[in-house]
């Protein structure tokens, strides 16, 4: 199993810290995240791209996967009039561009909140009609999509390994895959396991944190509840040969290095 640093915890510091650090840590790849002042697509021309494929290349780190933000303001493609909803299909697709540009294997990207008016089946439409634009889109860019599940704090669209089977039966692709962010199934009490069964060959990618259970921050491996070693010694057993993401987002920005180390030290110690 590879594990990848994700770069939204180095907003604050120079691009080529998340590189020296991937590399002097021993993480495998980065997952990079599509904000500033780094990956935002919009300010990722020629010069941007090529500069992020040098720190690739000189430190041996890889991007085989782009992630945009897409869950706030101002991009949510489950949220708005259909005018706000195209607007959020052009910038994905945008965004995939950037990863094609970028060298990535995929993009990751989720369904955040609907609005507390929309009705499942006005939900439903919404994210199926989305989908499929972009899938098609991906597979006309030889590129992977992954949808990301969030927790119920976060989305009323995608938050469970049923959604996602559901997903792949209404929008079917080779192209569009799943994965698993940990903490999502922990805080709703929902099988991390079940992923594996019920997602089968889709089950393409993971995030790998930690979580108090109580709310959707991200903690550092082994500074939550989340059984981790267990898990570490399931997906062992299960030779799961995907890759897993240790994502650390917005907790530890004062000082993301310092806790990237701890963050793949702990895991390490687990596996």
């Amino acid at each position: 199993m590879k594990l990848g640093l994700f770069t939204s915890g180095y907003q604050r510091e120079p691009a080529e810290h998340m590189f020296q650090d991937a590399a002097r840590f021993g993480y495998d790849y980065i997952e990079l995240w599509g904000g500033r002042p780094h990956a935002y697509p919009p300010d990722l021309n020629q010069y941007g791209v090529r500069e992020l494929r040098s720190l690739s290349e000189r430190y041996g780190i890889p991007i085989p996967i782009f992630t945009p933000e897409i869950n706030a303001y101002p991009y949510n493609f489950m949220l708005g009039t259909e005018n706000q909803r195209q607007d959020s299909v052009r910038y994905i697709k945008r965004c995939m561009d950037a990863a094609s540009a970028l060298g990535c294997e995929a993009t990751l990207i989720s369904a955040a909140h609907a609005g507390n008016s929309a009705s499942r089946e006005e939900i439903w439409d919404r994210l199926v009609r989305t989908l499929q634009e972009l899938v098609s889109y991906a597979e006309y860019l030889g590129q992977k999509l992954i949808l990301e599940p969030l927790t119920p704090y976060e989305s009323n669209t995608v938050t469970s390994a049923n959604d996602l089977s559901s997903v792949f039966q209404a929008v079917p692709s080779e192209a569009l895959v799943g994965m698993c962010d940990v903490a999502v199934p922990f805080v709703q009490h929902e099988s991390i396991l079940a992923y594996f069964d019920k997602l089968g060959q889709k089950m393409y990618h993971m995030h790998i944190i930690d979580s108090s259970g109580n709310d959707d921050v991200h903690l550092v491996p082994g500074e939550g509840c989340l059984p981790l070693p267990e898990l570490m010694a399931e997906l062992k057993e299960r030779n799961y040969q995907g890759s897993a993401t240790i994502e650390l987002v917005t907790n530890y920005l004062n000082e993301p290095r310092f806790y990237a180390r701890r963050a793949i030290q702990n895991l390490r110690q687990m596996m």
